[in-house]
């Protein structure tokens, strides 16, 4: 027999009002729930509140300047009729656009940066949920990111504590029996989705608690959302396609240079991609 699937509830905290620096979050969240958190839930903060609490706000004539101080690669830019779209890595390793840095609902003539750690941050919160309820909680940072090859936006996890991150079933079997090799679903993502469900855009709540699937939560060292980032020796799509063949026809011309001759665009990014490829395999 199959074990029940979990019964899962997804609520929102009401009646939390603007977060400003300085304020204690678990003070926050614990005002709004009450006496509500039980043992093995999950809560989903939206991590601007946690940027607000953390005084993560800078003064910004120029947005872009900003930007382009959180990041530390460029994977694509694309122009369009109301400026320029960056996607960039920042330095938490988040490939996102405009490096995560956020104007919308901060005062005229600055922006909101994401936290400096948000793990640390998550695992702060975490902690103290823990030690004022007694209940074992985890915790989950969530940010809004579009997807490659998808239209609009979702939530995803950029902190997370106490929680497992993956549901790990490789090396298990599916309903038919069937061996899973590579099966391991990114639940603290599909957490902060669920969350974003009941939070809303617009409607000034920011927290959200998710009941229902205690399994998934731990002790607060359990590795935290900066895992959920791929290795750049495993990422398939680490430019943009522009990017890449423009980097690849350079990399091909130098390589032909060097052999003392001239090469066309097929041959120079071919060339590239070969020359890519002996990086990869020997690292």
């Amino acid at each position: 027999m199959r074990p029940a699937a979990p019964a899962l509830a997804v609520r929102v905290l009401e009646g939390i009002g603007e977060v400003r620096p300085g304020d204690d979050l678990v003070e926050v969240i614990l005002a709004s729930a009450g006496e509500t958190l039980a043992e093995g839930d999950i809560l989903v903060v939206t991590s601007k509140v946690v940027s607000k609490a953390e005084g993560r706000i800078v003064r910004a004539a120029d947005r872009e300047q900003a930007i382009t101080d959180e990041t530390v690669r460029v994977v694509a830019t694309r122009a369009h009729e109301g400026g320029v779209t960056r996607i960039v890595e920042n330095r938490l390793g988040i490939v996102a656009a405009a490096a995560g840095v956020d104007a919308s609902n901060t005062e005229d003539g600055t922006v909101l940066l994401l936290p400096a750690d948000p793990d640390a941050s998550a695992r702060s919160i975490a902690e103290g949920l823990r030690s004022r309820t007694g209940h074992r909680v985890g915790v989950i940072l969530s940010d809004t990111l579009g997807r490659p090859w998808r239209e609009g936006q979702t939530d995803i996890a950029i902190g997370a504590a106490g929680v497992h991150v993956f549901d790990d079933l490789r090396g298990t079997t599916d309903a038919a029996g069937k061996p899973l090799s590579v099966t391991m679903p990114c639940v603290a993502d599909e957490l902060a989705a669920a969350g974003d469900l009941v939070k809303g855009k617009a409607r000034g709540c920011p927290v959200a608690v998710v009941s229902g699937l205690g399994h998934l939560v731990g002790p607060l060292d359990l590795p935290g959302a900066r895992s959920i980032a791929r290795p750049a020796e495993r990422d398939l799509f680490r430019l943009g396609t522009d990017e890449a063949m423009a980097q690849g026809a350079v990399a091909g011309r130098t390589a032909g240079y060097s052999a003392g001759r001239s090469i066309g665009f097929a041959e120079g990014f071919a060339a590239a991609l070969a020359a890519t490829e002996r990086e990869r395999v020997h690292r």
